[in-house]
């Protein structure tokens, strides 16, 4: 169950993004929920690879690196996904910080209902 609660939040975020990050365009709900999966698969493989084979960079930027990666991982998937585009690299790093922090909302609030907190 929690899966798909996690799968329909990032397939929310993006849709949110798309609507706030120029360049960043997604079709429709379908193409959000397969670009959620295939994001979240290229991200616990290709990502995760680089993101160790890059972590003194990590390190020294005190994070913020990890920005490029999602934003590449974005790129990556937008070739793979129809109906999902990323236009440009800079619309992929802006992206991935906005998605970044609306998954973290996102969360933060489904979360806090599951739980029976207020948001």
């Amino acid at each position: 169950m929690r899966l798909l609660l996690n799968w329909f939040l990032s397939a929310a975020a993006l849709l949110i993004v798309a609507h706030v990050v120029p360049g960043f365009i997604i079709s429709g709900l379908v193409a959000a929920l397969v670009a959620a999966v295939v994001i979240g698969f290229v991200n616990a493989t290709l990502g995760l690879v680089l993101k160790v084979i890059t972590f003194p960079l990590t390190l020294i930027t005190l994070g913020l690196f990890w920005f490029v990666i999602n934003a590449l991982m974005l790129l990556l998937a937008s070739a793979v996904v129809p109906g999902f585009q990323v236009r440009g690299f800079s619309a992929a790093f802006i992206g991935a910080i906005v998605l970044a922090i609306v998954n973290a909302l996102l969360r933060a609030i489904a979360l806090g209902a599951s739980r029976g907190d207020s948001p």
